[in-house]
């Protein structure tokens, strides 16, 4: 999968921030992950819906 360069160039400055700040290297590809998990974990209205989806899975 690829992304927009400017995508890109902000994942990258936060990847940089984040060794600024915590003094620890993490590639954009290892934090991608924890930061989609956040935001989704973070959005009631598609929680809301998932939940919705998953009732009519059954």
């Amino acid at each position: 999968m690829s992304v927009p360069p400017d995508l890109h160039l902000a994942l990258a400055d936060y990847a940089t921030i984040y060794h600024e700040t915590y003094g620890d290297d993490q590639a954009i590809a290892d934090l991608v992950p924890h930061m989609l998990s956040a935001f989704l974990a973070s959005d009631r209205g598609f929680a809301k819906a998932r939940a919705g989806l998953a009732a009519r899975r059954k």
